[in-house]
């Protein structure tokens, strides 16, 4: 688990633009650092290094291959490059070992079988640079569901990329200029989905892709499309012609253990402290239970817990790591030491993104970073096995709109949208405007967009702005369950889950892993037909089912809390002057980027307790204390 920057023009002095840019993320490896370049070709490579397998100088980076031809940095963990070494072993193009790294047998793969075979054969999540000093061409890849970021641009001619955004700011002549686009999507989504970024002149690889950028791409300031050598989407796709069968669900259950037993096993793979996040969940249970299953000592598992019952899950974990016989420790923290988080949120996720649950993840890694360097998570269970509750809530208004004849949906849409204009702020205007968005939506694409969106129309306000098309325009002929899950896999798993958990888990030097994410668990997951992810109204069903043999089901039966924070009587309260402060209509109208009569009217509703606002505010908020935070980094955004 590392950090990568590197450039690649004729930018003459490359050595402490690249070091500055491996300080400003060192939190992501603070185990050493590393610089390559070849001045003749006028690449530059930076790596800072935080060492989980082979923790000695056999594993440092930037990396040459033993052929002298490939130079790699590579942020992640290969998580069978034993099984990879194997084969080349096998095969007799295995070069003399140096170490054990995971690094040295990636290098090792691309020399031998190119990267499309590599790609194809490797379990894992990583961001990844290849310089080919025989071809003199530079590629970038990045893992199948978008676990590790990599972001990529020109900065004055100058291709750049790196783990992060503040790498990257450090480099001259970088373009600081706001895109209006990504503004757009934070305020629908509150986060910023694939390949857009803040920046106009940056943007992220998307998961599953890969691409090479050769010197006349880099004469004509050009940035070729990325090959796609894995897609949830194609993998749904050819899902629906090849759906599993059980002769039972025992059998079922079975299968479902087996392969996430094999993922969890090969994420344990560790040289240092390793443990688990233990929130009494279904999900994070049932990795717990694995891991605990697989482990001849107590599993370290790691809990944080609030005084506010309604936000409270810590005595759930204690009681499911008491059952299975883990090392468990819990937190309890006040909504004070919740609040001095968020101050360090915008310079910790680089770029704004307004999913509140940051402020308990930031938390819970800090926590975890005292007693461990890597804890795996139980992430994923949601979208895979269609566990979010929003779903059965969303087949509901679904289900109502497809009862109703097609050529009144236009004309009813408009009726109650013109009705809810004329209701104050409360809960009925809330269904009306919710009924007109269902009965517009012509695709079940565009019903979930509306659905999980926040500002329905960013554009009132953000000033000029633009909504490009994203994965909620794509058609897609699967079940309603279906198509918003893999809708979620493709956006909000990478974009907001995985981001979430990788910026507060590096801020302070933690690995984190998801065996939820582990391909193969993915791929079951999508031949699983849907009786075997719901049934009798309730999601995860199968999950359950695994669970159960581990842990007795009345410890984790219960109405899901989620990791969330009482957002909206902090804007209320504690949090108060600081937003104020934010919101200033006078510094709103100078910046130019947003219109301030309408959030600052949501800012007043919100005040007076008509309306719960807190989550459209939030975007707002956050965006206001990034451009504070990178003003203070000497990056001028426009």
């Amino acid at each position: 688990m590392c950090g990568i920057v590197g450039i690649w023009g004729n930018l003459p002095e490359k050595r402490p633009v690249v070091e500055q840019g491996c300080g400003r993320m060192r939190h992501r490896g603070p185990d050493s650092e590393g610089y390559w370049e070849d001045a003749q070709a006028g690449v530059a490579l930076g790596h800072v290094r935080l060492a989980i397998l082979d923790l000695s100088p056999a594993g440092h980076q930037p990396m040459i291959s033993a052929c002298g031809r490939y130079v790699l940095v590579l942020n992640g963990e290969i998580y069978n490059h034993q099984e990879l070494r194997a084969q080349l072993e096998a095969q007799g193009r295995a070069p003399a070992w140096r170490g054990h790294s995971d690094t040295e047998t990636v290098l090792a793969a691309f020399a031998a079988w190119g990267i499309a075979a590599s790609l194809a054969g490797m379990t894992g999540m990583f961001a990844i640079a290849l310089w080919d000093r025989q071809e003199r061409c530079l590629s970038l890849m990045r893992d199948r569901m978008g676990e590790k970021p990599l972001y990529m641009g020109y900065a004055d001619g100058n291709f750049v990329f790196g783990s992060e955004l503040k790498a990257m700011t450090a480099i001259p002549g970088f373009d600081g200029r706001i895109d209006r686009r990504a503004l757009s999507l934070l305020l629908r989504h509150n986060y910023i989905p694939a390949p857009y970024s803040i920046y106009r002149s940056i943007g992220k690889l998307s998961p599953g892709q890969w691409l090479t950028l050769t010197e006349a791409d880099l004469r004509a300031r050009s940035l070729p499309s990325g090959t796609v050598y894995w897609s949830a989407a194609d993998v749904s796709a050819a899902a629906r012609g090849n759906m599993l069968s059980f002769d039972s669900d025992s059998v079922a259950a079975d299968a479902l253990e087996a392969v996430l037993s094999t993922a969890v096993g090969r994420q344990m793979i560790s040289d240092v402290e390793l443990g688990a996040f233990l929130s009494g969940g279904i999900d994070s249970s049932t990795i717990v239970a694995l891991m605990q299953k697989r482990s001849s000592q107590p599993v370290r598992t790691f809990a944080i817990g609030f005084d506010d019952p309604a936000y409270n899950e810590a005595q759930h974990a204690k009681e499911v790591a008491r059952h299975l016989g883990t090392a468990h420790t819990e937190m309890y923290v006040s909504a004070a030491d919740a609040l001095s988080i968020v101050p360090q949120l915008p310079t910790m996720y680089d770029e704004p993104f307004a999913d509140s649950s940051q402020v308990p993840t930031a938390l819970v890694m800090r926590m975890a970073r005292r007693h461990v360097t890597v804890a795996l998570s139980g992430d994923g269970g949601d979208e895979l096995f269609s566990g979010y509750s929003r779903y059965f809530r969303a087949a509901g208004w679904w289900h109502k709109r497809q009862r109703l004849p097609q050529f009144t949906h236009g004309v009813l849409a408009a009726a109650t949208g013109s009705a809810a204009a004329l209701m104050p702020a409360g809960r009925r205007r809330d269904r009306f405007e919710k009924l007109s968005e269902v009965l517009a939506a012509d695709s079940q694409g565009l019903f979930y967009r509306q659905f999980v969106s926040y500002w329905k129309d960013p554009a009132q306000a953000v000033i000029g702005a633009e909504l490009p098309e994203t994965c909620f325009d794509r058609q897609t002929d699967e079940g309603l369950h279906e198509a918003m899950s893999l809708l979620d896999i493709l956006s909000y798993l990478p974009d907001d889950i995985l981001v979430k958990v990788d910026r507060a888990a590096m801020a302070v030097g933690l690995e984190t892993r998801v065996p939820m994410l582990d391909h193969h668990v993915v791929e079951f997951s999508r031949r699983l037909p849907l009786p075997y992810k719901v049934r009798s109204g309730q999601g995860k069903w199968l999950l359950r089912q695994v669970l159960y043999r581990h842990v007795p089901q009345a410890l984790v039966d219960r109405p899901k809390k989620g990791f969330s924070v009482p957002l909206a009587s902090w804007l209320r309260g504690p949090l108060n002057e600081w937003a104020n402060a934010l919101l200033d209509p006078v510094r709103l109208n100078q910046e130019g980027l947003f219109h301030a009569e309408p959030i600052l009217r949501k800012w007043r509703e919100h005040q007076q307790n008509k309306q719960d606002w807190s989550t459209h505010l939030w975007s707002i908020l956050m965006t206001q204390a990034w451009l504070d935070s990178v003003r203070a980094a000497d990056v001028r955004p426009s």
